[in-house]
């Protein structure tokens, strides 16, 4: 039951290349940076995340991304990337947009065992429809676009069917954690860290704090430790500000 590994380093060593990742976090909060550099140290490559964003150009998912390591990302957000854009706009990077809410939802559905579920977000355009850019050739035109989904309607409204999605690993960033793998998100961090830490396969969790088991309030758990196979212990983790803002 003692899920608890020594090192960032040996919690992600059974990654390897071509894995799919369910990453935490939202904007700066949340994301679990230790987990992402132990990654980015042993040299993984290939990869296809899931994040609802894709980081910044040199902290979170965007390190690696600036390394060329990730092969294909899904997400509902790519602003203050500038890498970003240039390996997508390049023909470099497979990009699959999604709305933030049915991102959320797809996530939560493959945590739960849900297969796919029908949204009315996205009917009538092209996430629908089809042919939205996933990937571009060098000269700027569509090299590969997504396909049309199938639409049913619902007592005279028309929905659209979404995918569930399943990774093989999920990394994610907790305020607490025991060892047992119960996480406790704090504030703004539980946001899509509970959604991707069910939707991994093998979860590795990143804690701030460790406590021993009976120590957490049974009412106050997030992600019960059923969900997680690995717990690392990060304190004195630096945080990142995306904006910084100061009055006179």
């Amino acid at each position: 039951m003692d899920k608890v590994v020594a090192s960032a380093a040996k919690a992600v060593s059974g990654i390897g290349d071509g894995a799919s990742l369910a990453v935490g976090g939202f904007g700066l909060c949340g994301v679990p940076s230790t987990l992402i550099e132990a990654l980015m140290n042993a040299g993984i490559t290939n990869l296809e995340t899931v994040s609802n964003n894709c980081g910044v150009d040199r902290w979170g998912l965007g390190v690696l991304l600036r390394a060329g390591r990730i092969r294909r990302t899904t997400g509902s957000y790519v602003g203050e990337n500038k890498e970003f854009e240039r390996q997508f706009l390049g023909g470099e990077l497979e990009v699959e947009l999604v709305p933030q809410g049915t991102l959320a939802e797809r996530l939560r559905a493959g945590g739960a065992g849900i297969p796919a579920f029908y949204t009315p977000a996205g009917v009538g355009t092209q996430v629908a429809d089809g042919g939205l850019p996933l990937r571009y050739d060098r000269a700027g035109g569509v090299a590969l676009a997504s396909p049309p989904k199938e639409i049913r309607e619902f007592d005279g409204v028309r929905y659209v069917l979404e995918r569930a999605i399943v990774c093989d690993f999920a990394l994610v960033h907790a305020w607490k954690g025991d060892r047992h793998g119960n996480l406790v998100y704090r504030a703004s961090a539980a946001n899509f860290n509970p959604l991707c830490a069910a939707a991994g396969t093998v979860t590795i969790a990143e804690v701030e704090e460790l406590v021993e088991p009976g120590e957490l309030d049974p009412a106050g758990i997030h992600t019960p430790g059923i969900f997680v196979q690995h717990v690392v212990c990060v304190p004195h983790r630096e945080k990142q500000i995306e904006k910084r803002t100061v009055t006179q």
